[in-house]
Formats: structure tokens, C-alpha cells, sequence
């Protein structure tokens, strides 16, 4: 069966300052909510929304462990869609874009 996500969305999403700060986190390992939240100075609520989608589609993991959401990062499955040779001029694209803000 083959996923049906919004490959820009996910690009578009990677590159926000903010869910790339939580995204980078969760390559470290599993991080709590509250963590994720403190550092990126984000509400709780602000994290989960940032995840949704990435957790829709298995990009990102949870867990349950003591009664608290653990969520991780499918590092493997994140670096495959970047990876790929037709999303590499929208990754390129993204980045060119960052840069425009940026400067």
C-alpha cells in the first residue's frame, strides 16, 4: 500500500526553525513532551500540533513509558524522503527559500 502524505508539507515542515529544532532533538533518542516544549520554547499543545503530521505518517514516533509520551524520530524514514532523487530540487528549493528570509 502506498503512503499517501504530503511530500512538500513534510520538506516545508522540516525546515521551520522551530520543528527542525524538535525534530533535531528527537535524533538524539526519545525526548518527553515537556522537554521538547522547554527546549523550543513552545507551548505543549504548539509541540503536538508541530508532530502531528509526522506522527500521522510515521515519521515520528511515541511511546508510552511510566505514563509519559515518549516521541522519537524515524531518522531512517526522514532521511529516505530527503534522500530521494525527486525531492531533492524541493529540498534544494526549501533551502534557497530559508536563505531568502534569512538575508
Amino acid at each position: 500500500m502506498a503512503e499517501s502524505f504530503d511530500r512538500n508539507k513534510i520538506i516545508e515542515s522540516m525546515f521551520d526553525p522551530i520543528t527542525s529544532g524538535i525534530l533535531a532533538e528527537l535524533e538524539d533518542g526519545g525526548k518527553e513532551l515537556s522537554y521538547l516544549a522547554q527546549k523550543a520554547e513552545v507551548s505543549e499543545d504548539e509541540v503536538k500540533e508541530r508532530l502531528s503530521y509526522f506522527i500521522e505518517y510515521d515519521f515520528v514516533n511515541t511511546n508510552t513509558e511510566n505514563e509519559k509520551i515518549i516521541y522519537s524520530a524515524n531518522s531512517q524514514k526522514l532521511a529516505e524522503l530527503i534522500e530521494n532523487n525527486e525531492n531533492f530540487d524541493d529540498t534544494v528549493d526549501e533551502l534557497t527559500k530559508m536563505n531568502s528570509y534569512l538575508n
